[in-house]
């Protein structure tokens, strides 16, 4: 039986005693700061004289822009300056993400100030900057702009069409389309004794962190613009240099530690609008969107239409699979190839089927635009492909696991891609495992009470695409008192990146975590680590510094194996000692100052390039994409009261292959709070546009569960050791939300007996599908 108070993190597999650090529950290096309220976030920093900014943002969706009278916003006192598109230097910005492919484009064309033509409401029009908020609000109501309202367009399949409402200014809205093709998929078809054919909806969802977007900027002595900003990505100071028109390296971007991104700070969100304050006034600047401004105006998970059509074999297998996804990209393009790219990936889950069609497309809409969440394109094609293997398991009258466990793919096996998994592929155990720990269906209390259970399995890749040559950088450092330091650019958004480098080196050198400091995301000062996305840190930055503290442990060992006449190789670093086989040691600090003294290096940097191999052919969907993925499984089960459609959480039990657990604390919140966050996806969560009108103003609106609203989520972490980050870590991040929503989904449809194709799985949905209405 399920208890509620037992500790949370199970291990199963792989656990023997091997590391010192590695693998241990310790409190993160920065715990106890943020504990005690002494964490600085981006907007705790205040500079005298400093500026304060508000943005005019566009009431229609669509329209066009006539004109923009500043005059009276800056003859009101406390004003320093108003800024339009014609101020910017700029202003029309072409992001290349790489190799342009003829299947559309890796590039995203945006605008840091609405000119001429508006895309979606909320889109900025202006810049105020004043001596304090309430001044700058007044100088917005001041400022008169001349909209001519057009029609637009908010339906990607409408969008599509020939005569459709153009977006922007080319002749499509078609952004890209990709496709996936293996086998004959009409021979499969035939070969099917059942088939499932269906379409499935999701909305565009928020990020909803805790800390709304913001940051504060300054002119340097040396005149270059310095901006704190929270942000998932330090490495925007050459896109804000070049919309600046300035040298690169005139432009630095700290990133103090964010309070949640969730891929909402991947793109540019304050930083160019305080960049371009500061270039114009000399004067420093702060800005910070309120929630309603957060929820308007930056970045959403992208809504899809997904119609999926999948057929089996009377005895369960998987023999054809067809899917079209259609994704939309709202009013600019941001990182919607690349999102769409993943969804292409993983149209086919983690199952072997042996003939599959997937196209996909991305379209321009006037909705708000999307770009990157938290499992960046994975967790849209879950829903669908989870809800088939469920309906199919229903008319072959078969569990949801049996149907599963007949069609997983092993290690070894390929993916309709033609990759092959030649790494650790757990995810049939993560299943049973999962169902294992959910147990027996809770007893109904009532008879309008009605008691569901259900599981999702699912495939996220960690690291960035292959073909884009990723790589990251990390210094390791010893100080002659033996004390550590790492200096890397990666931005800490809650997760722990920067205590999981900390233990990587702290186990390398034989040392406490208490002896590491870490400083971290600095474009100016810490070698660039590229960017907090994609679960991609751990894997990236974690290799790249076990790099660089090998090398530092070796110019050590040499040294110590000097003294102790022992092979370097054969020493052990262990609780600030370098010990030898035959039991003789000498303290750590003592070699370090003995290595200083003989003018040995005491520091190493190094780089991590992820591999790029078998790159993918875009115009037959085959190749690698990701250089791994993590597999795992969450079960829920549910009580729905059929009277009223509310539905309770009653169990949640989150299952993956984590490969080796870096600290089993930061593992099981990413479990936990994965589990969590897909939930609001799958059962409340829905940004509201209508034609383009956002109406999910606030929190007041835009519904999210507090902690009264779900159970304890269970987390069973597999260590097969199978991965490509250090010491055989995969990431868990991203994965660990995937297959919540889902989960959720099929276990109501277990409840009522009717399946609901759209998310969210509302109440007022499951009441119309229970009465059929």
């Amino acid at each position: 039986m399920y208890d509620q108070n037992q500790d949370s993190a199970i291990f199963s597999g792989n656990t023997e005693e091997k590391h010192s650090i590695i693998g241990k529950r310790l409190p993160r290096h920065d715990a106890w700061e943020k504990i005690l309220g002494e964490t600085k976030y981006a907007e705790d920093y205040k500079l005298s004289n400093m500026l304060h900014l508000k943005i005019l943002r566009s009431e229609y969706p669509a329209a066009k822009l006539l004109s923009i009278d500043i005059s009276l916003a800056e003859q009101l006192p406390g004003v320093e300056v108003v800024l339009t598109a014609k101020d910017v230097p700029k202003n029309e910005t072409v992001t290349k993400f790489g190799q342009t492919h003829d299947v559309g484009g890796f590039a995203g064309f945006s605008r840091t100030l609405a000119d001429k033509k508006v895309r979606f409401m909320g889109e900025a029009v202006a810049i105020v900057a004043a001596k304090d908020v309430k001044t700058a609000a007044k100088a917005l109501k001041l400022i008169k702009v001349d909209y001519q309202p057009l029609e637009g367009v908010f339906d990607p399949e409408v969008a599509l069409k020939e005569d459709a409402y153009k977006v922007g200014e080319e002749e499509t809205n078609l952004v890209c389309n990709y496709k996936v093709r293996k086998g004959n998929i009409d021979e499969g078809f035939k070969q099917a004794d059942v088939i499932v054919e269906n379409t499935y909806r999701v909305p565009m969802v928020d990020h909803a962190y805790i800390e709304p977007e913001s940051g504060v900027a300054w002119m340097g002595e040396d005149k270059v613009i310095n901006i704190r900003a929270a942000t998932q990505v330090i490495e925007h100071f050459r896109g804000i240099a070049e919309i600046l028109e300035i040298p690169h390296n005139r432009v630095r971007v700290i990133a103090p530690m964010v309070g949640g991104g969730f891929g909402g700070k991947e793109d540019i969100t304050v930083e160019t609008f305080l960049a371009l304050v500061v270039q114009k006034t000399g004067k420093p600047a702060s800005l910070t969107y309120t929630r309603e401004e957060s929820i308007l105006a930056h970045s959403k998970r992208h809504a899809y239409v997904m119609k999926y059509k999948t057929g089996a074999t009377k005895d369960g297998k998987l023999v054809a699979m067809e899917a079209k996804l259609i994704q939309d990209s709202g009013g600019y393009i941001y990182l919607s190839p690349w999102v769409l790219l993943y969804s292409t990936v993983n149209a086919t889950g983690p199952y072997d089927v042996t003939h599959v069609k997937v196209d996909t497309c991305s379209v321009l809409t006037n909705n708000t635009f999307g770009s990157a969440n938290r499992g960046f394109g994975a967790n849209q094609p879950c829903f669908a492909y989870e809800s088939q293997l469920d309906e199919l398991a229903k008319k072959l009258n078969m569990t949801p696991l049996e149907i599963r466990k007949k069609n997983f793919l092993h290690t070894g096996d390929a993916l309709a891609t033609g990759r092959v998994l030649e790494h650790a592929v757990e995810t049939e155990a993560t299943a049973e495992k999962a169902l294992a720990a959910l147990g027996k269906p809770t007893e109904p209390w009532a008879p309008h009470i009605k008691i569901g259970q259900g599981l999702a399995a699912s495939m996220g890749s960690y690291g960035r695409n292959n073909f884009i040559h990723d790589t990251s950088r990390s210094y390791v450092g010893v100080e002659l008192d033996g004390t550590v330091v790492i200096r890397c650019g990666v931005q800490d958004i809650g997760c722990g990146q920067c205590s999981s480098l900390a233990q990587i080196a702290a186990e390398v050198l034989g040392v406490s975590l208490n002896d590491v400091t870490v400083y971290y995301g600095d474009s100016a000062l810490t070698p660039l680590a590229g960017t907090t996305t994609a679960t991609r840190q751990l894997y990236m930055s974690g290799n790249a510094t076990i790099k660089a503290a090998k090398v530092v442990r070796s110019n050590l060992a040499k040294i110590a194996g000097e003294q102790l006449n022992a092979n370097s190789d054969d020493l052990v670093f262990k609780d600030h000692k370098i010990t030898a086989p035959d039991g003789n040691s000498l303290s750590f600090d003592g070699v370090i100052k003995s290595c200083a003294g003989q003018g040995g290096e005491l520091y190493a940097i190094e780089q991590f390039n992820a591999p790029a191999k078998d790159l993918i052919n875009f115009k037959t969907g085959q190749g690698q994409v990701f250089s791994d993925f993590t597999f795992g499984t969450i079960a829920m089960e549910v009580a729905v009261d059929t009277e009223t459609g509310k539905v309770d959480v009653l169990k949640i039990v989150s299952c993956f292959d984590v490969g080796q657990c870096i600290n089993p604390l930061s593992a099981e919140g990413q479990m936990e709070g994965g589990a969590i966050y897909g939930l609001g996806y799958g059962m409340c969560e829905e940004v509201i546009l209508e034609k383009g009108i956002t109406l999910t103003h606030s929190l007041g609106e835009y519904i999210l569960h507090s902690s009264m609203d779900v159970p304890k989520v269970q987390t069973i972490m597999i260590e097969s050791g199978g991965g490509v980050g250090p010491f055989g870590a995969k990431g868990i991040g991203e994965p660990a939300t995937v297959p919540a929503a889902p989960a959720f989904s099929n276990a109501v449809a277990d409840a009522i007996g009717q399946r609901i194709f759209d998310l969210p799985v509302s109440p007022e949905k499951i009441v119309k599908a229970i009465h059929n209405i």
